[in-house]
């Protein structure tokens, strides 16, 4: 009986998109259902990015069957919802390594398939990506497609309606398939997510439209009062759809369609690959979560998954841990709100993951999202901050590169009290280098005006924030993703005496110089160090900009030797601090060993895995202090 069952499935059967032509319509919604089943089976197993992959997977299977992928070049917007389209492109037999170390990325990788047109994992990249490559396409001579997929929640950001703005301007071949699921990860806001809003453009509309049809064929003058308003439906969706929007950027606008029929995609892609010129958006209405549900019911939540029960849709039993620095982060700004009524919170369609959700409810007209718009958020905040209010940034590190300029040009260079809060600073995990905020030490503290700090646990980033917010000029708490280190975060709030370090171990031998998540693997190495005759003095800098000089170069030249460790890159960053300050200090004679990250882009993998490959965990630490001393573990 279960022989037979196997042999009746479809999805094993599939190699690669050609295997799809071969199948019925039929076939592929069973075979949807498969895909479904596969994603939840290995989601729940191992995290990972639920709901946004079952909402498009009918979509995926159209888009392989219409189109000659990979000769027609198929881009994935920010990547998180390409499941469906890994198991259709050569590894489902490799998916359950999904997000594992050395195992099949979270993201499209053009590296890992030729059916991955473009590295992705940042939001609204790719009709820009997709129209380089459909104009690299036609200098070339071919008439091979390509198809942009993005989801309306991707669509808030700018950079997303440059590209639109540009491929109108050249009226060249494109398809933009626009992924209208009323959500990125939080609820979308602003004006564009309300025009795109189904209330007026989605199922209401293609309901409306499909119930007057049909009444009106009940008559005999039905068919010409059809074909008047079939005539006139350019006009209508210039009042009730985003078409008057995308063909005023000079798109041809299709839809809006339902996401869920796989005969309806097909027939739409066949025409538009067949009939179409110049660019094209076609509006697909899809539901986040779709097959399972318990995402569809509440499709935020399964988002970015761990482990998790499928019956009930409840995460697995984990230890006890402490609160993540996200909570420690979310925690204080509503207490110092509470105290402050100048204090305004500032997020990218993050607020959940910036843990800024409770901030929201109790002070709404003090809270912010501005979209996936970051280098809007940073000049928001400046306008905000030359009128007295105080307001705090809270977006991830990686997602901040977007806008360093707005940080250097619209806060640093007029001295404007902005905070900063870079969450997911440093190595983040599974969602690999996409994600991983591993520059942000180097790229901010070059910056004048700007103080950069980084606390060693969940208490310090409390009291960081505290001093932050009420100084006079624009300051920068990086910290790590992950749970802290169990402190007690009970107690009046205190502010961090400017640009000070703080020595947590006297030491004659060696100095270790740690910065924010590294504290505490440096003060285990010491006490392993100890063990081994090797007496380790430790200080915590707490300030990356402005370091405490004088602390440090004291026990520098007290021990005579240094070691930097720092979760961000080795290039520019903390260690290169310190090798700059003991030049200013005439100090360089004194031997110095960075450990940080290695000059190449970090794979995904677990945290811990991910320290240790890149040596600046406690064995790590004291394995260079051996070898700073001149010595060889084996002695031991």
């Amino acid at each position: 009986m279960e022989e037979a069952i196997l042999k009746s499935l479809i999805l094993p059967t599939i190699d690669s998109p050609a295997d799809l032509k071969k199948l019925s319509e039929n076939d592929l919604k069973q075979l949807a259902g498969e895909i479904r089943g596969e994603i939840i089976q290995t989601v729940s197993r191992v995290g990972g990015h639920l709901a946004p992959c079952l909402g498009v997977v009918e979509l995926t299977i159209a888009l392989h069957y219409v189109f000659n992928t990979p000769d027609d070049k198929l881009i994935w917007d920010v990547g998180h919802q390409a499941y469906a389209h890994k198991l259709l492109t050569g590894r489902r037999d490799k998916f359950h390594t999904l997000r594992q170390y050395k195992g099949v990325s979270g993201f499209p990788k053009r590296d890992e398939s030729i059916y991955d047109a473009f590295d992705t994992g940042h939001s609204s990249t790719s009709i820009s990506a997709g129209l380089g490559i459909g104009i690299a396409q036609h200098l070339k001579g071919s008439q091979d497609k390509t198809i942009a997929v993005i989801g309306d929640g991707s669509m808030t950001g700018g950079m997303a309606f440059e590209a639109l703005n540009q491929a109108g301007h050249l009226d060249k071949d494109l398809i933009v398939i626009l992924n209208d699921n009323e959500m990125s990860i939080s609820p979308n806001v602003g004006a564009m997510s309300s025009f795109l809003s189904r209330k007026l453009t989605g199922r209401a509309m293609v309901r409306a439209k499909h119930d007057l049809s049909r009444f009106l064929k009940q008559f005999a003058l039905g068919e010409n009062i059809r074909h008047v308003l079939k005539k006139s439906e350019e006009s209508l969706k210039g009042f009730f759809t985003p078409g008057m929007l995308f063909e005023a950027l000079k798109f041809d606008y299709i839809g809006p369609i339902p996401g869920h029929k796989i005969e309806t995609l097909i027939e739409t892609l066949q025409n538009v690959r067949d009939f179409s010129k110049g660019p094209v958006l076609i509006h697909v209405l899809t539901t986040k979560g779709k097959g399972y549900a318990p995402a569809e019911k509440n499709p935020g939540s399964y988002h970015g998954v761990g482990p998790f029960d499928i019956d009930t849709g409840k995460p697995l039993p984990a230890p006890f841990k402490p609160i993540t620095y996200t909570k420690a982060f979310g925690d204080t700004i509503v207490e110092i709100a509470r105290k402050d009524p100048r204090v305004a919170a500032i997020t990218a369609a993050m607020p959940a993951g910036t843990g800024l959700t409770d901030f929201s409810q109790e002070f709404p007209d003090r809270f912010f999202d501005v979209g996936i718009a970051e280098q809007h958020a940073v000049t928001f905040a400046a306008g905000l901050a030359t009128e007295g209010i105080l307001p705090v940034v809270a977006i991830y590190s990686t997602f901040m590169q977007r806008a360093l300029d707005q940080v250097i040009h619209d806060v640093c260079l007029p001295n404007l009290p902005v905070t900063f809060a870079l969450d997911r600073g440093g190595i983040v995990g599974d969602d690999g280098p996409t994600h991983h905020g591993v520059f942000d030490l180097s790229f901010l503290r070059f910056i004048p005006n700007l103080v950069l700090m980084a606390p060693k646990d969940e208490m310090e980033l409390r009291q960081m924030l505290y001093t932050a917010v009420f100084m006079p000029c624009p300051t920068a708490i990086r910290y790590c993703r992950g749970n802290g280190e169990g402190v007690d975060m009970i107690g009046e709030f205190e502010k961090i005496p400017f640009g000070k370090g703080e020595l947590l171990r006297e030491g004659n031998d060696v100095l270790l110089l740690p910065v924010g998540n590294r504290v505490y693997p440096a003060l285990a190495a010491a006490e392993g160090l100890e063990k081994l005759g090797i007496d380790a003095a430790v200080i915590n800098p707490r300030f990356v900009t402005p370091l405490d000089g004088d602390l440090i170069c004291q026990w520098a030249e007290t021990t005579g030797k240094i070691i930097t460790v720092e979760d961000n890159v080795r290039q520019g960053g903390f260690g290169s601090a310190i090798l700059e300050l003991l030049a200013r200090r005439s100090l360089s004679h004194i031997p110095v060993k960075l450990l940080g990250l290695p000059d190449k882009f970090i794979e995904h993998g677990s945290q811990d895995i991910l320290y240790h490959h890149c040596k600046i965990d406690t064995p790590a630490i004291i394995s260079s202090a051996l070898e700073l001393m001149g010595k060889e573990s084996s002695e031991f």
